[in-house]
């Protein structure tokens, strides 16, 4: 039986990658807060050397899924996104080198790490150019891992946008959506008329799975791999799909506080390595994802009124 690890496992994509490996069979050890359904859970923080290091070689994993982040680009604490993005990430790569069979390790960076390059389709080799701490701190991440990329075979996740059920609700679409489910009037939101590459959750957990499980043939240790739909949807068209699914009209305007300096009108991954790494990929219409969100909430909702 494959032991996979998992940090970060009760965050939003932990919890659904938990899932998807339990059904795929594995014995899933877990970083996490709360419970997130792994056969075992283990709430050490990243920055705990020690306690992590021996929790690795405890269970002795076979493949590793870093997620644990902090991922909310307005979080007020610059410091925090280093600490937890960085130095993490190192306590992390240093217990998992000492092991006397090194597992296979996927790192979850960002697209962000992109920044403003002023390109509107995006693949892995455009020059990273961060625009804010969270950006700078995934890309100081893949710095450190290319460290450790003689001990580990690693290989690094760039994901775009990707949402689904359980999102928090400071994150964009979650956000419209809620909008949405208590029949709101109005919403305040920056410029709707840019495209964004938009994927669901359970497509990118399966992405993951699948790359580790079946490491590609032209894969180098700390490779990079865009993960992406490929596809770019203007905000516009999203809120009209969700109009379309609400059976809801709701009135748009501009915070000028939400509207981005020189921002790129539209924007997504080139996935022809992703393609290529992740042959007969089927993706998830973006209209699905919309509907299971709108549902969730209003089961949410509804248990909220009991």
């Amino acid at each position: 039986m494959t032991t996979s690890l998992v940090t970060g496992a009760s965050g939003f994509t932990g919890r659904y990658l938990v899932a998807h490996l339990k059904r795929q069979g594995h014995r899933v050890v877990a970083l996490a807060s709360t419970p997130c359904g792994a056969d075992e859970t283990h709430h050490i923080d990243l920055s705990d050397a020690a306690n992590l290091s021996r929790l690795v070689q405890q269970s002795a994993p076979d493949q590793v899924f870093h997620l644990a982040a902090l991922s909310f680009v307005g979080h007020p604490t610059p410091l925090d996104f280093y600490r937890v993005n960085v130095l993490g990430t190192e306590n992390l790569l240093a217990a998992l080198s000492g092991l006397a069979a090194p597992p296979r390790v996927l790192l979850a960076s960002s697209a962000n790490v992109y920044g403003a390059n002023g390109q509107a389709v995006i693949d892995e080799n455009v020059a990273p150019l961060p625009v804010n701490h969270y950006a700078h701190s995934k890309l100081a991440m893949e710095h450190v891992a290319l460290t450790y990329a003689q001990k580990l075979p690693l290989l690094i996740a760039r994901p775009f946008n990707y949402t689904g059920p359980g999102q928090a609700g400071h994150f964009l679409v979650p956000k419209i959506v809620a909008h949405f489910q208590r029949r709101e009037a109005i919403i305040e939101l920056g410029n709707t008329h840019v495209s964004r590459d938009f994927s669901d959750v359970r497509d990118v957990v399966e992405i993951y799975a699948r790359l580790l499980a079946h490491w590609p043939q032209d894969a180098r240790s700390a490779s990079v791999v865009n993960v992406g739909s490929g596809q770019a949807v203007s905000l516009k068209a999203l809120i009209q799909t969700l109009e379309r699914l609400a059976g809801h009209a709701i009135e748009i305007r501009v915070n000028p506080a939400f509207v981005r300096a020189n921002e790129i009108p539209k924007l997504k991954a080139c996935t022809q390595r992703l393609n290529a790494w992740v042959p007969g990929l089927e993706r998830t219409p973006i209209e699905q994802t919309l509907t299971a969100m709108l549902e969730s909430q209003m089961i949410n909702d509804a248990r909220g009124k009991q």
